[in-house]
């Protein structure tokens, strides 16, 4: 089995451009209940991943007062070089490196950085559990 076949398509994670104010992202984190954002260019390619572990550690670390976040773009606070995978990976080892980084979600990318899909941990074993 490959990362292809048991990945989240495009529609079923939050999806935003690199201008999306911190609160609409906040949103479609909340609406999709996935606990990261990537942030895309006009051409879909992916450029960042902003996470709920990223609102943590931007509340930790910076001084303004939290409602002056919501109105910053989304991309001045993400990772900007997110781990990601291949679609054409096998599920076995994307999962294993999903253990070795601990991280629950990767950014499903192509050769040209596309953002194809997202390999989410619980959607990965319960799609598995099923085949």
């Amino acid at each position: 089995m490959k990362v292809n076949d048991l990945m989240l398509n495009i529609k079923q994670f939050p999806v935003v451009d690199s201008k999306t104010i911190l609160k609409e992202a906040l949103v479609d984190m909340g609406e999709k209940n996935i606990g990261l954002i990537c942030i895309v260019d006009n051409k879909c390619r992916l450029i960042g991943l902003f996470t709920d572990g990223d609102i943590r550690r931007m509340l930790l670390t910076n001084q303004k007062p939290f409602s002056s976040f919501f109105v910053d773009d989304v991309i001045i606070h993400a990772n900007l070089t997110p781990l990601t995978v291949k679609p054409d990976v096998s599920i076995i080892d994307a999962i294993k490196l999903m253990g070795e980084r601990e991280i629950w979600d990767l950014p499903v990318i192509d050769d040209n950085g596309i953002l194809k899909g997202l390999l989410h941990l619980h959607h990965a074993i319960s799609k598995f559990i099923e085949n």
